[in-house]
């Protein structure tokens, strides 16, 4: 569908675009992952953390900080510690995943608030919800919000790779993806990367990947949701890169933190606003009357106005108005003073 000035998109969309860890559920989301194996979770993750250390020793300089976990949870499934694990039981373990109070509830309710009201379904205004995490997208998947997310980026791994020669030779075997261990990664986005997913978002990449590509040069009045239209929630500095980004083009940003936070946690965020990378913050309480419920209401419903405001304007430039009776003013000066004499 086109808009009325020809643009590719109307531009109609509101879009919520929500970290994962920390943001929607109070850990990280692996938590059921090594409850299942049995596995240390603080001794995992403090290997994470040395891991840059550990492979600059052995002369490699670039190691992928933000997402080294990865690579360390294959070493576990080559390992036998993680022995077994695939995509299918990565899904099972999401369902386990509990999240803040309000949710899943508050996708479902923001998304009616917007599509329900009148002002803005009469101009099809819509609103989507997305997830763009550092995590792993199968958990995600699995998870009781999934279905009500509109598309997810995250860390993506692997149970059948393509051997040498799959194009001439195909592989023996009818193996099953889901269900074969996992053995590589397909996928990774680390917190810079995440970029790179809001302005798949802004173009319209993830509803139209055989036409569009996020390096396509695209005007800015063609991109499917514009920054300005989207709303960015997220818990702390590793959102940095984009806060910047929504910000400066005038989207919303907002940080939480958890309802138990420490003092440390909390001033963290409050940092954040202080220095201008947020616009506001507070609890991951996403309660109907919360604070955080009202203040992501509300830019929903200014955004959502916005848009409104702008295709009525639009109506009326280009609908134009059918031909009236002209009439001679002289004529109708006579008329009048005809009916203002009073009958003798």
């Amino acid at each position: 569908m086109e808009s009325f000035d020809g643009t590719v998109f109307p531009q109609k969309v509101v879009a919520v675009i929500w970290d994962f860890d920390k943001t929607l559920v109070s850990g990280y989301m692996q938590t059921p992952l090594f409850e299942r194996f049995k596995v240390d979770e603080d001794r995992f993750w403090k290997e994470v953390n040395g891991l840059p250390t550990f492979y600059r020793k052995h002369g490699y300089e670039l190691f992928p900080r933000d997402i080294g976990y990865l690579s360390h949870m294959l070493t576990y499934v080559r390992e036998g510690i993680f022995s077994g694990l695939n995509n299918r039981l990565l899904r099972e373990l999401g369902a386990e995943l509990s999240f803040y109070p309000g949710l899943p509830a508050a996708f479902r309710r923001l998304k009616r608030h917007i599509e329900e009201d009148p002002r803005f379904s009469k101009h099809e205004i819509r609103l989507e919800h997305y997830i763009v995490s550092t995590g792993l997208r199968q958990m995600i998947l699995g998870s009781k919000i999934a279905k009500y997310v509109d598309g997810v980026w995250a860390c993506e791994l692997l149970g059948v790779t393509a051997p040498a020669n799959y194009l001439t030779t195909p592989p023996s075997g009818n193996e099953d993806a889901d269900e074969a261990e996992l053995q590589a990664v397909a996928y990774a986005i680390d917190n810079t990367t995440k970029t790179r997913a809001v302005f798949e978002i802004n173009k319209g990449v993830n509803k139209h990947p055989t036409e569009i590509t996020v390096n396509d040069k695209m005007p800015l009045t063609d991109r499917r949701v514009p920054l300005d239209q989207m709303i960015y929630v997220a818990d702390g500095p590793s959102d940095v890169p984009v806060f910047s980004i929504v910000n400066q083009a005038q989207g919303k940003t907002f940080a939480v933190y958890s309802p138990k936070a420490s003092e440390q946690e909390f001033k963290q965020v409050q940092d954040l606003q202080d220095e201008g990378r947020v616009m506001s913050f507070g609890p991951a309480d996403y309660k109907p009357g919360t604070h955080t419920d009202r203040c992501l209401t509300s830019w929903a419903e200014e955004i959502a106005e916005r848009i409104a405001s702008r295709f009525q304007r639009r109506l009326v430039e280009h609908i134009g108005k059918p031909p009236e009776h002209i009439v001679d003013p002289m004529t109708a000066g006579k008329s009048a003073a005809k009916l203002a004499t009073p009958p003798n």
